[in-house]
């Protein structure tokens, strides 16, 4: 299939093209990882041990989240 044909049946929505694509050298960008240390006083992992609680997530869920949307927030 040449990428005109792939990309008619892309934008027409009709077929499901994931079986046409070669998800074997997929690669997702800026989704490495790089380990950091940081150092919180013990009132603030508490709090942050409460908060995942309640909400079912581990605590470095929570950080990346609200990390996440704070960096985005300030974009």
């Amino acid at each position: 299939m040449n990428a005109s044909e792939f990309d008619k049946k892309f934008d027409d929505g009709v077929e499901d093209i994931i079986d046409d694509l070669d998800m074997s050298s997929a690669i997702r960008p800026n989704r490495g990882q790089k380990r950091v240390n940081v150092d919180f006083p013990v009132w603030m992992v508490e709090s942050l041990d409460r908060e995942a609680a309640r909400l079912g997530v581990t605590r470095q869920s929570i950080i990346k989240v609200w990390i996440a949307e704070r960096l985005e927030k300030a974009g």
